[in-house]
């Protein structure tokens, strides 16, 4: 298969998060508005370029009032800061996955990071005809690196919101006729 340009699949993608919250649970969430461009062989994605972009604004965590607060210029500020990008790099074929470099942009800060992706194939969909590929994404960043550094400490240790910010991407995309 050739290099072709794929367009996402809003329908059949998502973009989630988990963190660590008061160092005994995890909270988990989504974002409902993102984009990509994307130029790949689904069957060799040592030569694909990806771009990626989140509106932060549009995070789900399931409760109306910890989302706002994490618009709020505690967290993601954005109305100074509406998007996350991510641009690849460089693509490394891993035995069945790959490992995925790219720069990460967020609160105004770039910093470089490597996230594993698994192929899930190529097929013809039954109701379009269109070609479609899928995609799994996994991987974590720190998310004080990028200047989200709010937190409250625990009076039993540790503090209310860790780090470590694990990131999970389920791509569904069309290839372009």
């Amino acid at each position: 298969m050739a290099i072709s340009t794929w367009t996402l699949d809003k329908a059949h993608s998502t973009v989630e998060f988990s963190i660590r919250h008061m160092m005994i649970s995890r909270v988990k969430g989504t974002f409902n508005e993102f984009s990509a461009d994307i130029k790949a062989d689904p069957e060799d994605l040592t030569t694909a370029e990806v771009s990626f972009s989140i509106d932060v604004a549009s995070i789900d965590t399931g409760n109306e009032d910890r989302d706002n607060h994490l618009r709020s210029a505690d967290f993601f500020d954005v109305e100074k800061y509406p998007t996350l990008t991510f641009k690849s790099t460089n693509f490394e074929k891993q035995g069945k996955q790959y490992a995925v470099t790219g720069e990460v942009t967020l609160h105004d800060v770039t910093k470089t990071e490597t996230f594993t992706v698994i192929t899930g194939g190529v097929v013809k969909d039954p109701m379009s005809g269109a070609e479609k590929a899928g995609f799994s994404v996994e991987g974590k960043i720190n998310r004080s690196d990028y200047g989200l550094t709010w937190n409250a400490p625990l009076e039993t240790g540790g503090v209310v919101v860790s780090d470590e910010v694990k990131i999970a991407l389920e791509i569904q995309a069309s290839k372009n006729e």
